[in-house]
């Protein structure tokens, strides 16, 4: 996968060329060492070299520092001189010429990250450091031989024969067929990934992590490294059981006399000696990995040797089989440890007497001593334990013969039973040391298929890595297959089936059953296979704490972060150190087969994303996916997932369900906690394709009543740093949405965008960071508009996509509006209003924002919702999200609704009670009546108050031939204004209705009129010279707005929050003023309010 967002670094290759340096600029390379020499660097071309370390100029994306782009040398106008380009000239700033990209691209080389800088360090440390020089790895050497090595290996060598003989032929191949297969579908998808671009050193982990997210990333690269550490507990544990079991015996510090406590005694020896290898082997890798390296071609020798061995035997079976004699009782297997002469009784000197066999099963030497009784039934005979090729024991072979732990290993022939069987276990026979069935057998057996990522993890080393690694890992794959194959076919058809299933060869004289088969000698095999397991295990101690560092240093996982550090020539101290400590809990558990499955469960799921990663590249089609290995197919990748999945839950179902545990913890950990990283990962991908396609779903129909939440634009306010004013207006947001639905948070810088381009990514940063400390989730959208009125209508209009869009806008009341000097931020605030009703959206206004609460929980108290106008349902649902959340879910919510003279409010009160019921919310229903009254006095000083502060903002602003007109055009408009009063038919928007029907909007209308004519009748004489001039409709609409709002403060003064419906701005403009005087009026004296406009629809239903 190539990915731009990591960091390159220029380094100097040596060309030969002796025009290089003239034709060069010396500010495009960066030299490793600052104290090279003149003509050192004049031989020089500058070439791309990956650098794994992380980003130190910040916690954020790793910066290029690449020539791909954004290159800023100060010497480049050299390279532009002519001026054929002339018109490309300030494109030049930041884009490379092409000439000048395909030069640094051809000369690009990955050099080695892995083990080869470190040597290199040690060998040079205080010296001068050489040019390095680039990879020359081929095929064969750097892929293929390393698979091999890594997939052959100890199951091999130790547990081979015994799953032929358990399993039976069949049920072996069928085995080995399913965990070859699934290899073989990884590599494939493997070969995609690593020829999809430059793969730098890292591997397995790096192709992961690139193509599935730092998510997946970390979680399959702490699996794979948890499974390359259980690793090498496997092979120390196989090391140390051919020594104490097949060359030392006696070098066990732990015997015991009595049968049935030999297993757990064994045990203890594996852990001692584990744990003393262990110490070993992680002070080698300490000291220098330069000899793990040396002697990984020893390594090699041996199991190629080892396996020419067990070929060469079986050849050697058709014209002379080895001896190796088998001892049964009847039809039972004995262990032949005791006993020299497979005998009851022998004639020496013309005289009968018993053998160490008698000695074994009677309680004497004597002929007369009693005897086992089924000894004394049957006899015993001798069979060859190798029979050879020809001989036709692959029939006997053919099927599995599973049983419980100590079940007796018996050969199908007819014996004599004995009546009571209780003594057996005292008894030289050979049993079962373990249950056996067949999903524990898949379990240990597939460890002996892994390692195919041998040749990925060393791409760093190759000549060419896009070539060799899928050409070298699937012949590595189809040559291990067939040795598997064939070696499951010649087991069976050559060894006895008694000695298959004899696991530690007690049958054969305590040898290594694969080796008696072998040639020249036994001892090729156990020296082989015991050199083979120390190599793997040196070998796996290298690479684990190498991938841990990879994880480290990538900064995905934060608490990893220490074990990024290591010596001073980078070798990993600190993960090697983790590592041997998890290595050693491996070796504790001491049983190979109780440590196979769990490796066998890490290394299925990191196979299982690599397939993963690949189909989900080839069917999202991305852009960048172009691998040159053109053999692969998303179903492949998808059967290679499938079959990993299975495999895991065959081999044992409450291990692969801990290894997603412990993945899935790691990844909801480095999902919460990590370091954001983009690396063009395909998850991104699949949530790109998933949100077009619900977003084109969402598109096609409004969404019903019952789907209907608030989707909120919150408009927020910046002050002169471009820091949010309210960020209450942040928590509010997250209290009303409880995580769930749409929410935009938007704001409007004054100017162009193209000198508010740095402001407004920094107002947007700083927005974020408000979002993320007030736990608001959603999108931020900051746009810069030559006005502040513009700039919230486009918000209005654009923000959101297709079906994602916001259907109500929250905003702050601006409380400063009497103070402002600068009438326009009254004004679009007021043109806000009437934009959302326009655009039929709803509208939330929080007065005193800055007093609602933060995170802290209300104690009981009461959300008061003043139910005026019905608008769709919104005072009803707004209460109820709120009391979802933490904050508010103490609080109880009562009703108000305001009753007139003729309404029968103790039916009013039933009504709503049964609407409430039907909604099912619980709330406390109030009616409250309004009589009608004389207009106060007090009613009438404010409206005079408002209309000398409107004029006299007006004088201010107007020259004397405006105000003129104005004053012309404020007549005009009154009287048109008092002459349309009458004959209107709704004029809901024009005034605030004291109803909640339709119905009593038309009995109160009519009623109006006959009071304001007997209104201005009776306080003819009362009024003051100067009310006669005010404006009728101002009087009656602040009439209303005191008269609510003494009811309001009177019930409500006290409550947490309360909603109260919002009337509607005037038509036209000219009341603009007074309308915000009105809602001043009608919201005075209570703390926290909230307004609430409706948009037009219903958003509560009754329904189901």
């Amino acid at each position: 996968m190539t990915d731009m967002s990591e960091r390159f670094m220029v380094v100097p290759v040596d060309r030969g060329d002796a025009r290089a340096g003239e034709d060069r600029v010396d500010g495009d390379s960066v030299f490793l060492d600052a104290g090279a020499g003149e003509d050192e660097r004049r031989g020089s071309v500058p070439i791309l070299q990956y650098s794994r370390e992380p980003n130190r100029f910040g916690a954020g994306n790793p910066r290029e520092s690449s020539p791909f782009i954004n290159n800023t040398d100060d010497e480049k106008g050299n390279l532009y001189d002519g001026k054929n380009m002339a018109l490309f000239e300030e494109e030049m700033e930041s884009n490379p010429m092409v000439s000048s990209l395909l030069n640094k691209l051809a000369n690009y080389t990955n050099l080695t990250q892995g083990v080869r800088e470190h040597e290199e360090a040690d060998e040079d440390e205080g010296a001068k450091k050489k040019t390095v020089k680039s990879p020359q790895m081929g095929t064969f050497i750097g892929v293929y031989l390393p698979c091999l090595q890594n997939i052959l290996g100890v199951i091999l060598f130790l547990r081979m024969t015994w799953i032929v003989g358990t399993a039976g032929i069949l049920e072996s191949f069928i085995i080995v067929s399913m965990c070859c297969s699934c290899t073989m579908l990884t590599a494939i998808s493997m070969s995609a990934i690593a020829t999809n671009g430059v793969v730098p050193a890292g591997g397995s982990y790096y192709m992961i992590s690139r193509s599935l997210g730092p998510e997946f990333g970390g979680a399959v690269g702490l699996c794979f490294y948890l499974g390359t550490t259980f690793a090498g507990a496997m092979y120390i544990l196989g090391t140390i059981e051919i020594l104490l079991t097949y060359i030392l015996p006696g070098a066990a510090i732990f015997k015991t006399e009595v049968k049935e406590l030999q297993a757990e005694a064994m045990l203890n020896n594996m852990r001692v000696y584990g744990t003393c290898c262990l110490t070993l082997m992680a002070l080698v890798v300490f000291v220098g990995v330069k000899y793990v390296n040396k002697l990984a071609l020893v390594f090699l020798a041996c199991v190629v040797l080892s396996i020419l061995a067990i070929y060469a035997g079986v050849i050697k079976t058709i014209f002379e089989p080895p001896v190796f004699p088998v001892c049964l009782l009847g039809n039972r297997t004995l262990q032949n440890h005791d006993f020299d002469k497979c005998l009851k009784t022998d004639i020496i000197n013309n005289v009968t007497v018993t053998t160490k066999l008698w000695s074994l099963f009677c309680k004497g030497p004597e002929l007369n001593a009693s005897c086992n009784e089924y000894f004394t039934l049957n006899n015993v005979t001798e069979i060859p334990g190798i029979p050879g090729l020809t001989s036709g024991v692959i029939s006997e072979n053919m099927w599995s013969s599973y049983g419980p732990a100590g079940m007796l290993v018996e050969k199908p022939i007819e014996a004599e039973t004995a009546s009571d069987g209780s003594q057996d276990i005292y008894m030289p026979y050979v049993v079962n040391d373990i249950t056996t069935f067949f999903t524990l057998l898949v379990g240990i057996y597939f460890p002996s298929v892994t390692g195919i990522m041998a040749g990925s993890n060393r791409s760093g080393d190759l000549r060419d890595a896009q070539r060799s690694i899928p050409i070298g890992t699937i012949l590595a794959i189809v040559t291990t297959t067939i040795i598997y194959l064939s070696c499951v076919v010649l087991f069976g058809a050559c060894i006895e089936g008694v000695v298959l299933r004899d696991k530690f060869g007690d049958s054969v004289k305590g040898n290594l059953v694969i080796g008696t088969l072998s040639w020249p000698s036994p001892w090729v095999i156990v020296i082989g296979s015991f050199f083979s397991c120390c190599g793997a295990g040196l070998q796996s101690l290298t690479g684990a704490p190498r991938l841990l560092q990879a994880i480290a240093r990538d900064g995905i996982v934060p608490f990893l972060e220490v074990f990024g550090h290591g010596k001073a020539n980078g070798e990993p101290t600190w993960a090697l150190l983790l590592t041997a400590l998890i290595c050693e809990s491996g070796i504790l558990i001491a049983s190979l087969d109780a440590v196979a499955p769990i490796l066998s469960m890490f290394f299925l799921m990191c196979y299982l994303f690599v397939n993963l990663a690949c189909a989900l590249q080839t069917l999202l089609r991305t852009p960048n996916w172009r691998p040159r290995f053109k053999y692969y197919h998303w179903a492949l990748s998808f059967l290679g997932m499938s079959l990993c999945l299975a495999l895991m839950f065959i081999s044992s179902w409450y291990y692969a369900l801990v290894a997603m545990l412990i993945a899935g913890c790691i990844y909801k950990y480095i999902e919460y906690r990590g370091a954001e990283k983009e690396w063009g990962d395909g998850i991104r991908g699949v949530s790109l394709n998933a949100a077009r396609y619900a977003l084109i779903r969402l598109e096609e129909a409004p969404p019903h009543t019952k789907n209907w939440r608030p989707q909120l634009l919150v408009l927020l306010n910046l002050d002169s740093e471009l820091s949010v004013k309210h960020p209450r207006l942040l928590s509010f947001t997250t209290q009303l949405k409880a995580g769930k639905g749409l929410t935009i948070v938007g704001s409007v810088l004054e100017g162009t965008y193209l000198t508010k381009e740095t402001e407004a990514k920094r107002a947007e940063q700083n927005i974020k960071s408000a979002m993320t400390a007030e736990k608001t989730k959603g999108f931020c959208h900051v746009v810069a508009s030559s006005n502040l009125r513009d700039g919230i209508s486009h918000l209005i209009q654009s923000a959101g996509l297709g079906g994602m869009k916001h259907n109500s806008v929250l905003m702050a009341w601006p409380a400063s509006w009497k103070q402002s000097n600068d009438p326009q931020s009254w004004k679009s605030f007021i043109e806000t209003v009437r934009e959302t009703t326009a655009a039929h959206q709803a509208l939330l206004v929080a007065k005193n924002i800055d007093s609602f609460p933060h995170q802290e929980r209300l104690t009981e108290g009461t959300i008061d919702v003043w139910w005026i106008v019905h608008d769709g349902g919104m005072l009803m649902l707004l209460p109820f999200l709120l009391r979802q959340h933490k904050v508010w879910r103490k609080c109880k919510m009562r009703i108000f609704t305001v009753a007139q003279m003729d309404d029968n409010s103790i039916q009013m009160k039933k009504d709503l009670q049964m609407f409430l019921y039907h909604l099912r919310l619980n709330a406390e229903v109030e009616v409250v009546e309004m009589h009608e009254s004389d207009i106060s006095a007090f009613t009438y000083e404010k409206t005079l108050v408002m209309e000398q502060r409107s004029q006299m903002l007006k004088q201010m602003q107007l020259s004397r031939t405006e105000r003129e007109r104005e004053a012309q055009l404020i007549h005009d408009r009154n009287t048109a204004s008092h002459s349309a009063l009458n004959d209107k038919a709704d004029a809901t928007p024009e005034r605030v209705q004291m109803t909640w029907t339709k119905e009593k909007y038309f009995t109160e209308r009519n009623r109006n009129r006959e009071a304001i004519a007997n209104m201005a009748v009776r306080d003819l004489f009362n009024m003051k010279p100067e009310w006669e001039s005010l404006k009728q409709s101002n009087v009656r609409c602040m009439h209303t707005a005191v008269k609510l709002n003494e009811v309001v403060v009177c019930k409500s003064q006290d409550a947490h929050l309360v909603l109260l419906n919002m009337p509607g701005p005037p038509k036209n403009s000219e009341g603009d003023e007074n309308y915000m005087e009105f809602l001043e009026v009608m919201m005075e004296g209570l703390n926290r309010v909230l307004l609430v406009r409706g948009g037009g629809q219903e958003v509560i239903t009754i329904y189901s």
